[in-house]
């Protein structure tokens, strides 16, 4: 009896401190489900961008919101709802994991891993919709993001920090530009984790597939781990067999976590592959969703889809950590129509725009970058010295170069000037073919353009031009190493390190492979 008239007062005491509260959830029921979206009434306290919650464990978005119903697009593939089930809302935005733990690993827009190497130990859960660092909390771009391309790097520059879009036709190598630019983020992060620099910054990547076949993203992964650019990686894929609303939150998951690296003091760089096939996956949820259509049956908001995508992209000044976050758009044009309506949107948005050109491409030119286009309006800030010494009469002999090829091509004849432009300019063109997946340091870039722009290539025929670059680079490479180091040191060309570079340049002229390439 004793140990029952324990339990029994025990009881009392546990009632006596019972304290009761009130929960508050907010129920309805689907009306009706199809292509990936639900409708559902009862949900009267639900907001814009809830995550909802079905009656078989899948969840769901709140994107349209109605005085007696809720329109919702399904997250979940595979998900099993039918009219009249329950759906509660979960009074919480939709977050994705973030942090050190998904580099090197493939993901997709809900941040779950599917390249089957198990689960993901997230450092913090980032919200996918984010509002946009407000112009207190940033500062200017000041920092160069180097992508290898000597055609980008020396004309159009970018900064960590700045939005630059790439745009062109389908196949003119947009996601060539994006890779290569990948790569020398992870080239440029081993050499300074080997230099034992405490100041070194790296900078973390994020790749977001969007609309993509699987082959193509499962291609550009194996280039990645072959080069050893994975581990700095975040590769995020949402293929065009996927649900359209896998590809409508892709990037704004990407963005998220690369807020993570920003937040943190760190600079990190996302490419959104590509934001057309973006819009096209939000005009298909819109228009099942009933929203009225508009220009090129896209709805009325497609401008504030992308703007509130690319305004999350900044470099945050030192009282807020001073990381940073650098995105690269990709957009593809029709018949090289920059004037359409996605293309405008988001030229308007970005910090200028890198325009890849299909004649160029044709023609051998590759990248097929059209300095005509293409402008950078922040990078420039953030150009290092040494580039802006050699890099502005080159574009200046490059626009003389393509004004003078109109009238060249009449076959009148050209007085010794004219011819000699016409040769410096052919002479550029050659340096800018860069072939894939091989990014050059700032330092070769540079000793590369001082050479042109010094005339040490003006006795070569513009036949072996290339030829003799690729001879030069190696030899640098070889002999030169010294000088190039401190270029990179200095970012400067003072007056000891352009009469180093003449000297050396004399010598590889003396060499046989400079003799064989002057007497070609």
């Amino acid at each position: 009896m004793d140990a029952a008239n324990e339990i029994i007062e025990k009881i009392r005491r546990e009632i006596a401190a019972l304290q009761p509260a009130t929960v508050h959830e907010n129920f309805g029921h689907v009306l009706s489900i199809g292509d990936g979206v639900a409708f559902a009434s009862g949900l009267s306290q639900v907001k814009l961008n809830e995550k909802v919650q079905f009656a078989d464990g899948s969840l769901g978005l709140a994107l349209n919101l109605a005085e007696d119903r809720a329109g919702i697009v399904v997250l979940s593939d595979g998900a099993k709802i039918n009219a009249g089930d329950e759906v509660k809302a979960t009074g919480e935005l939709l977050s994705v994991p973030a942090g050190k733990a998904l580099l090197g690993r493939v993901i997709n827009g809900l941040g779950e891993p599917i390249d089957g190497r198990g689960t993901i130990g997230a450092a913090a859960y980032y919200p996918v919709e984010k509002i946009a660092p407000g112009i207190l909390p940033r500062q200017s771009v000041s920092q160069p993001l180097q992508t290898g391309i000597i055609a980008i790097d020396s004309m159009i520059p970018i900064g960590r920090g700045q939005r630059e879009l790439i745009i062109g036709d389908r196949a003119t190598g947009k996601t060539a530009i994006a890779m290569d630019a990948i790569l020398n983020q992870a080239e440029i992060n081993r050499r300074g984790e080997a230099s034992g620099d405490s100041s070194f910054r790296p900078v973390y990547s994020i790749y977001v597939a969007i609309g993509q076949r699987q082959s193509a993203v499962a291609k550009n992964i194996q280039l990645l781990e072959s080069h050893g650019a994975l581990p700095y990686t975040i590769v995020l894929s949402e293929g065009a067999s996927n649900n359209p609303v896998g590809q409508y939150i892709a990037p704004y998951a990407g963005t998220a976590m690369g807020e993570w690296f920003m937040d943190n003091g760190m600079d990190a760089l996302i490419i959104y592959d590509d934001l057309s096939k973006h819009a096209v996956a939000y005009r298909q949820i819109s228009l099942i969703l009933k929203r009225p259509a508009g220009r090129q049956a896209y709805p009325g908001d497609i401008f504030y889809l992308h703007s509130r995508l690319l305004e999350r992209s900044a470099r945050l000044n030192q009282d807020n950590g001073g990381g940073s976050l650098t995105a690269l758009p990709i957009v593809e044009t029709q018949e090289g129509d920059i004037s359409a309506y996605i293309p405008t949107n988001i030229i308007s948005i970005t910090d200028g725009q890198i325009y890849l050109d299909t004649d160029l491409f044709n023609r051998g030119v590759r990248p097929a970058v059209a300095t005509g286009i293409s402008v950078s309006r922040v990078g420039s800030a953030a150009q290092v010295k040494a580039f802006k010494q050699v890099a502005g009469k080159i574009k200046l002999d490059l626009g003389q170069y393509y004004e003078l090829m109109a009238f060249a091509q009449f076959g009148s004849e050209l007085d010794e000037r004219t011819q000699q432009q016409l040769d410096r300019g052919a002479r550029i063109v050659e340096l800018f073919k860069q072939p894939r997946l091989t990014p050059k340091s700032m330092a070769m870039q540079v000793f590369l353009l001082w050479t042109v722009q010094n005339g040490f290539f003006d006795k070569i025929s513009v036949g072996k031009t290339r030829e003799a670059m690729d001879d030069l680079e190696r030899w640098a490479k070889l002999t030169q190493l010294q000088l190039l180091e401190d270029i990179t040191d200095k970012q400067e060309i003072d007056d000891t390190i352009g009469e180093r570079l003449r000297r050396a340049l004399e010598s590889w002229q003396a060499t046989q492979g400079g003799d064989a390439q002057m007497s070609a």
